[in-house]
């Protein structure tokens, strides 16, 4: 996600920081992650990013 970002700053996603922290977090301290923290964020906010990335491979 940071690359993609960098490479095109006209790029929005909603979020992007949270994502990578929560992937960074997943990673390296996976016994620390709460199955109802991911489940909200399931809920939540993969919607939002689904809608953002099929908008942006649309207008491709």
């Amino acid at each position: 996600m940071s690359r993609i970002l960098k490479a095109d700053e006209t790029i929005s996603i909603t979020n992007s920081r949270k994502l990578v922290d929560l992937r960074n977090r997943i990673i390296h301290g996976y016994d620390s992650v709460s199955d109802d923290v991911i489940w909200g964020i399931i809920i939540r906010h993969l919607p939002v990013l689904k809608s953002e990335v099929e908008q942006l491979i649309s207008e491709d």
